[in-house]
């Protein structure tokens, strides 16, 4: 059972989702740039809605949209979209990414996504939570080629994936016209190698502004980035 994970302006039940509130999802939610003033924002994979709720606590696009074909994961999310401050501008469709591209005419100034990255068959002996992890539910091409269809021509695309990842991220990205503007390197604490990158594209081609963010100094001790990034969305922070 997840019990509910309170932030500052929202509450998100989680006791139905098999992929619970994580650092990397906050992260993505906190660390996504909103420069373009996105009136309409979209949540690939949305899960518990984590991501869009926290888009629309720092936005004030009117449409917020997300995509997640998890039965039990889709009926949390509108659950915790409806009991949030912002109901009449939240959504969710109930369906994979790659039907929900088929569908949709639309485009999107903003494209979120906390996105399954083990491509590896890893079976934790819970079948919905696997499929939340493993890529084969969304790879990384479909994400991208799906995205490169639903961004607006003055859109951008943030996601957080495996560090070891970028580079090939990055370059199948460029393929369809998605280059990257931003890029933040993310470790556990001081030591340790990098273990996430977050990224954010356009339609553009520029030099990214690359940067890193340390997350711990020790255990439970947040380094004054990490707190700056978060602080309105964590109750300690």
């Amino acid at each position: 059972m997840g019990k509910p994970f309170k932030f500052k302006q929202f509450t998100i039940n989680q006791d139905r989702c098999a992929m619970k509130v994580g650092t990397d999802g906050v992260l993505l939610g906190a660390w996504t740039g909103l420069e373009n003033n996105p009136g309409t924002i979209l949540d690939v994979g949305a899960g518990t809605g984590l991501i869009a709720l926290q888009l629309a606590q720092r936005s004030t696009a009117e449409t917020i949209d997300a995509v997640e074909l998890d039965d039990n994961a889709f009926e949390q999310c509108v659950e915790n979209f409806e009991a949030s401050p912002w109901p009449d501008r939240l959504f969710c469709y109930h369906a994979s990414f790659q039907e929900f591209v088929e569908e949709i005419d639309d485009t999107y100034d903003l494209i979120v996504s906390n996105p399954p990255f083990y491509s590896e068959n890893v079976s934790s002996g819970n079948t919905s939570r696997d499929l939340a992890r493993q890529n084969q539910s969304l790879p990384f091409n479909d994400l991208i080629v799906g995205v490169s269809k639903l961004l607006s021509g003055r859109g951008s695309f943030a996601t957080i994936i495996p560090h070891e990842k970028e580079a090939s991220f990055v370059e199948m990205a460029a393929e369809n016209n998605l280059y990257s503007s931003r890029v933040t390197k993310v470790k556990g604490h001081p030591d340790s190698n990098f273990k996430r990158s977050l990224l954010q594209f356009s339609r553009i081609e520029s030099i990214p502004s690359i940067d890193e963010l340390t997350i711990e100094i020790s255990r439970h001790r947040y380094t004054p980035e990490f707190i700056s990034l978060t602080k309105d969305f964590y109750l300690k922070m």
